[in-house]
């Protein structure tokens, strides 16, 4: 499942797998990827890190930590679910 803002794209270059769920144009409060980005700045909030590579490995360590249970409350919302059951997944 990819969230999308509506941009141009040719949906005939996607996996049969992939399901494109369109969404409003600047609306960050309903892209789930905003979500994840938000709950992984409380982990991220007051740290100091050296370089780039410091910041990386922390961001895959608390993306490597996350449950089904995480990624479903980050992600789980009505209309995503709804969205899928519409699609027959």
């Amino acid at each position: 499942m990819i969230t999308h803002d509506s941009h141009k794209l040719d949906s005939s270059e996607l996996p049969d797998n992939v399901i494109l769920l369109f969404q409003p144009p600047a609306s960050p409060e309903v892209n789930p990827t905003e979500r994840v980005w938000e709950y992984q700045k409380d982990f991220l909030a007051w740290s100091v890190f050296s370089n780039l590579d410091e910041l990386r490995t922390k961001v895959q360590e608390i993306l490597a930590s996350f449950t089904d249970r995480v990624i479903g409350f980050l992600t789980g919302w009505s209309w995503i679910l709804h969205s899928l059951s519409l699609s027959h997944l």
